[in-house]
């Protein structure tokens, strides 16, 4: 928690006067038994109704000033801690931006959403319990012990022997009870992963007809979060009951002992009484700071858990003096690169991939699936660390460039088109806000979009829904490719793109990138033959090497592995037309 509170510095202000407050609140909650012993002695036994009138009166007027101690300091607690939180999560959110995929890998989405939401939610509310109560609670202790002491020593000895005795119990409580909520928040994980990849994958649910399955997935894991919250909240419940026995067990030793006083003449009745108003807010006290206990053991649990991911250090570490503008022509070379997603694994995706793209040439990849055809390309823009050897543009190592140009200069379109929430055009000009609405249909048009755009109601501001789910699997990858043509890359990645678009469109497509791109570098996975029969060189992958490289007519020649791949789809193709 201490490594958090530099997020409240900003807010020192409301974070001074919130305490405050609150103390004016417990000085004037302090002054009531007083003033309550004073109207008994002097008013009630007395006969006095002058001075109960005047004493109420008093009391009434305290009560007020308390009120406003205890309205400020709500405010300036929720102020902060609502602002404190805000910033949190922000600079979470933005820490988790500077991941490297293989960072993201490590940590699953349904445990970064628990992190930036509940575990957030627990150390904010913290703040603002800290901020009320652990000045309210403490104070009142300490003041109440006091004005107890002040009125009978000899009673405060039950205090000194209930006081050790509740300490001992919440630390007990306390060091059980930090483990469990650790855990019970893990399983909070399990369940919003599950949950996650449920709702994006509902289609697939439904039509392998898997809604029981699924069922049976999401019971199990949030039977096991009920049952580990069961048994944390099960602990803690525990220091409510030991709390109220203490409590009724000291109220009636005092009566018992302070009774007996008050027959000696040692004390008084409105004395007794106060003093028993002072242990029961001090034992109230010490039960507040009870349960303040369990909520710091939850939210430190949570503030762990948000230390975690704040002090991790990205996989991919930009260079202390990044290098600009040394993209100059788009040559692309690898030399000896082997890559695996963990850097513990044996296995490697890839293995000692060596060769090089000429500025404005077209170089297809081809192979099988697994072959690690798009861990090869996620390694140019930096989505991925190569294990060992160097990925270098026109000749610079790109670890030594700035990583957000490099990534500007870089174009990648992926098979699985993501679009975002918003309007056909948002989503195009994504990468370049600015852009004109000439812009954007010039970029849509060369992707083979504007037409079927046009003839949507809403036209460019239709809007997208949820992961594009109103548009077909063709039009979304078009919509991709047109917002990596709008910002223009000097590098062209496409990943099996265009694999959910026909033949006749796809064709277009490429007519249409070879006039728009012919002076950028070109990488095309592909599937089809059909789609790389152009290309100035194409390279076979298997098993994470390169089996052959060369042009369409030279592989025919030389590789029997591209020849299969050709005959296949031939026969392929065959058994489709009859």
């Amino acid at each position: 928690m201490n490594s958090l509170i530099r997020y409240l510095k900003p807010y020192w202000a409301a974070a001074l006067l919130a305490p405050l407050f609150m103390i004016l609140e417990v000085g004037m909650d302090l002054l009531q038994p007083q003033l309550m012993a004073s109207i008994v002695n002097d008013g009630v036994l007395k006969g006095d109704l002058n001075h109960i009138w005047h004493v109420g009166a008093v009391m009434i007027g305290v009560a007020m000033v308390g009120l406003i101690g205890g309205a400020g300091c709500t405010v300036f607690s929720s102020k902060a801690a609502q602002n404190f939180g805000a910033d949190l999560r922000y600079d979470l959110f933005r820490h988790i931006q500077t991941f490297s995929f293989r960072d993201l890998d490590r940590m699953t989405t349904g445990s970064l959403v628990t992190r930036l939401t509940s575990d957030i939610v627990q150390v904010q509310n913290m703040v603002q319990i800290a901020l009320r109560i652990m000045v309210r609670s403490p104070f009142m202790l300490l003041g109440s012990i006091i004005m107890a002491v002040i009125i009978s020593p000899q009673l405060s000895l039950v205090l000194a022997i209930t006081i050790p005795l509740l300490l001992a119990v919440l630390l007990i409580l306390m060091r059980l009870s930090i483990p469990m909520f650790a855990k019970v928040q893990h399983k909070l994980d399990r369940v919003n992963t599950v949950l996650q990849e449920n709702l994006s994958g509902i289609r697939v649910v439904k039509a392998f007809v898997r809604s029981e399955y699924e069922e049976k997935r999401f019971e199990t894991a949030n039977q096991h979060y009920f049952e580990h919250a069961l048994k944390a909240f099960r602990t803690i419940a525990i220091n409510m009951p030991l709390m109220m026995l203490v409590l009724n067990t000291s109220i009636v030793a005092v009566l018992w002992y302070g009774g007996a006083q008050t027959w000696d003449g040692t004390i008084n009745v409105g004395q007794l009484i106060a003093y028993l108003n002072y242990m029961t807010q001090i034992l109230f006290s010490l039960l507040s700071i009870g349960s303040m206990i369990m909520n710091i053991s939850r939210a430190k649990a949570s503030a762990d858990r948000i230390k975690e991911v704040l002090n991790t250090v990205p996989d991919m570490e930009e260079a202390a003096n990044p290098r600009h503008e040394v993209v100059q022509n788009g040559r692309i070379s690898f030399e000896h690169v082997s890559f695996a997603y963990d850097e513990g694994m044996q296995e490697q995706v890839l293995k000692d991939i060596h060769f090089q793209v000429e500025a404005g040439k077209t170089v297809a990849i081809i192979g099988a699936t697994g072959s690690g055809k798009s861990s090869l390309v996620s390694l140019i823009p930096r989505l991925y660390e190569p294990t060992s050897g160097n990925v270098l543009i026109d000749g610079h190592n790109i670890k030594e460039m700035d990583v957000h140009e490099l990534r500007r200069r870089v174009g990648m379109v992926l098979q699985q088109a993501l679009l975002f929430s918003g309007t056909i055009r948002d989503n195009i000009r994504y990468g370049v806000p600015e852009a004109s609405q000439a812009e954007v249909e010039d970029a849509a048009r060369a992707a083979e979009a504007h037409e079927f755009i046009e003839r949507l109601p809403g036209g460019y501001d239709t809007v997208v829904g949820q992961r594009g789910v109103n548009l077909s699997g063709g039009q979304k990858q078009r919509i991709s490719l047109a917002r990596t043509l709008l910002a223009k890359p000097d590098i062209l990645i496409l990943d099996d793109s265009m694999s959910a678009v026909d033949l006749k469109t796809e064709a277009r497509i490429q007519q249409s990138l070879r006039e728009r791109m012919r002076n950028s570098t070109s990488i095309v996975i592909a599937q089809r033959i059909s789609s790389i029969v152009a290309a100035d060189s194409i390279i076979v992958l298997e098993d994470g090497q390169i089996a052959a490289q060369g042009t369409h007519d030279e592989l025919l020649r030389s590789s029997s592995l591209y020849q299969d791949i050709v005959e296949s789809q031939l026969r392929k193709e065959d058994v489709l037309h009859g």
